[in-house]
């Protein structure tokens, strides 16, 4: 018994003594050559591998280094860099024949830069392009796709092919040759198994991002594109956690826009197209300077064709929610060599959308509801168009809201500041019939042109302006009211607005003008004329001004008539556009009862 263990531990030792000895016995690195060949001839890229050492107990040869070359046309760095790399081999062909049978190859700690050209081509189109070209020739339809013991054995012959193939723990960078900017992906993980140039592999993608968030990528890959590595087929699932928009260049970040996305699509692509369809979410979008982020997401439900040759494609008919509020999406776009910003041209259209859903993304706008307000009903319809770079997008188009409830916005108290329309009572909550408005919105700000609102506690509302990065408000406005409305308005403001100061002006005006005097008065203490409001009926209007911000606006009187002057086209009543421009040359004689006539002809009058 004891001679019987005796020898058993004699050949453990020699064991052992054989498996540490011997990695020092055979002479591998006269392998390199031979690896260094094999990888560049199947990549079509000079490869370069430190010194090797043998282990027995993972049977694997293990290089210090890893270069890989980039294509010469972009760049003269490596394209890979590695500390690392474990080559998997046969042991038995190894030790007895020096037969290099590769298995396995995992790359530790690999650094890749992704180029692209001003011509949309990227560095890794000509990867192992060369040689899937010439494998291909050679094999016949029934070896596309050998199994994995063939597979194993074939790597020993011409045809490069692996069980598996591992990146651990490495570092994309992507950018383009014409730019210093770059975007970095850390811990990078890839797993490939049963790999071939000639045949359909499976492949695992996973990556951090930019920013934060990460991404996966699971599906199949290959054969190789003889062509160009770049439309190698491809059909995968793509997940995207928490993509920072901000970081990517997509959005300007220098502007404080940003936004939070989540994608889950399917991509499939064969002979240079892409289809790829599924849904994204953007949280916390910030769309507009002066703005703050959503509070509620944009789901997009989409379907693209993308043309990997022209690095362009079309959005195909696609669906936007906010909410419960649908819009429709259609359009094409392209992603040019030389920016991060993906170029657009996307049409929005959608038709009955509930506003109170809406409300919540406004903010994204720069568009804050005013203190204590809230959209409690109505509809929107909404026509526009997304156009540029996103990072410098356009949105221009028609908006309009009907049936509306601002619950918590009493509109009559705000008028109240232009003392003309003391005494309008709209209610504590502002009933809107229809706003309409022209908008452009850019990253800088937002502008409205030929708005026009009914509001039917007060009138017709119409006018132009802007919201400013500061979220500041500069709109002038005209205000056409009701009869019933005028009455009481003009009835408070004889009182309050008028008083000392009209008689005083009317009083100095009457000692050189004579009766004209109480007429001129008259005019500078009411409204300026009478208008045709939007529902067909007429009443006074009187312009004004709308500062402050969109969560606290200040109505202000019209000084020096710049609200008038601009809303001319808009309203005849200040002429340019009445009947009054079109009256005959006798007509428009100066009249000496005319309160404006008399002013006029107090100035012309000669010196005696």
């Amino acid at each position: 018994m004891r001679r019987t263990l005796r020898v058993i531990l004699v050949l453990v030792v020699v064991l052992v003594v054989l498996v540490l000895v011997a990695p020092f016995l055979i002479p591998v690195n006269q392998f390199r050559p031979t690896i260094e060949e094999k990888a560049s001839t199947a990549l079509g890229r000079k490869v370069d591998v430190g010194n090797l050492s043998l282990s027995l107990f993972t049977g694997s040869l293990a290089a210090d280094n890893l270069a890989i070359a980039d294509d010469p046309k972009f760049s003269k760095a490596p394209f890979l860099t590695a500390k690392s790399i474990k080559v998997g081999v046969e042991l038995v062909p190894l030790i007895l024949h020096k037969d290099l049978n590769i298995t396995s190859i995992v790359i530790d700690g690999p650094e890749v830069t992704l180029l692209r050209n001003p011509g949309g081509e990227w560095n890794y189109s000509s990867f192992g392009a060369s040689a899937a070209k010439s494998q291909g020739k050679q094999a016949t339809p029934a070896q596309q796709t050998p199994p994995p013991q063939q597979a194993e054995k074939s790597s020993s012959g011409g045809e490069f092919s692996v069980d598996k193939l591992e990146l651990r723990n490495g570092r994309i960078v992507i950018g383009s040759t014409n730019s210093q900017k770059r975007s970095t992906y850390d811990k990078v993980d890839l797993t490939a198994s049963n790999v071939s140039l000639t045949s359909k592999f499976p492949v695992t993608l996973t990556a951090n991002l930019p920013g934060g968030g990460n991404l996966k990528l699971d599906g199949t890959a290959g054969p190789l594109d003889q062509e160009n590595t770049a439309l190698t087929p491809v059909n995968a699932k793509l997940t995207v956690n928490g993509l920072n928009l901000a970081s990517t260049g997509l959005l300007d970040p220098s502007a404080g826009l940003g936004g939070i996305l989540d994608l889950n699509a399917t991509i499939a692509s064969q002979s240079g197209e892409a289809v790829v369809s599924g849904n994204a979410k953007l949280s916390k979008a910030l769309l507009v300077a002066g703005g703050s982020p959503a509070a509620v997401p944009v789901v997009v439900d989409f379907n693209t064709k993308y043309d990997l040759r022209k690095n362009r494609g079309v959005l195909e008919p696609s669906t936007l929610k906010i909410g419960n509020a649908p819009a429709h999406l259609s359009g094409t776009y392209e992603v040019p060599a030389d920016s991060d910003a993906v170029v657009v041209h996307i049409k929005v259209e959608g038709q009955n959308l509930p506003a109170k859903d809406l409300e919540a993304f406004l903010p994204a706008l720069g568009i804050h509801m005013p203190s204590g307000a809230s959209l409690q009903a109505g509809t929107l319809n909404a026509n526009l168009e997304l156009s540029g770079p996103t990072n410098k997008l356009v949105t221009s188009g028609n908006v309009g809201m009907f049936n509306a409830k601002l619950a918590g916005f009493d509109l009559g108290s705000k008028l109240a500041a232009v003392s003309k329309l003391v005494g309008v009572n709209t209610g504590k909550d502002l009933d809107i019939e229809k706003m309409t408005t022209d908008l452009r919105m850019a990253p800088t700000g937002l502008e409205a042109k030929n708005f026009q609102a009914v509001v039917p506690s007060l009138g017709t509302l119409v006018g132009n302006g802007t919201i400013d990065a500061k979220n500041d408000l500069d709109f002038k406005m005209a205000a056409t009211l009701k009869n019933g409305v005028a009455s009481a308005a003009a009835g408070a403001a004889g009182g309050a607005a008028t008083g000392a100061a009209s008689d005083a002006i009317g009083g100095l005006l009457g000692k050189v003008t004579g009766g004209a005097g109480s007429a001129v008065s008259t005019a500078a203490g009411g409204f300026l004329g009478n208008c045709k409001n939007a529902s067909g009926g007429s009443g006074p209007t009187l312009p004004f001004q709308i500062k402050g911000t969109t969560k606290d606006p200040k109505f202000i009187p019209d000084v020096g008539g710049v609200a008038a002057g601009m809303l001319k086209s808009q309203l005849g009543c200040f002429g340019g556009g009445g009947a009054q421009s079109k009256a005959s040359p006798q007509q428009q004689q100066p009249n000496p009862n005319n309160p404006m006539d008399a002013i006029g002809g107090l100035f012309k009058k000669k010196k005696p």
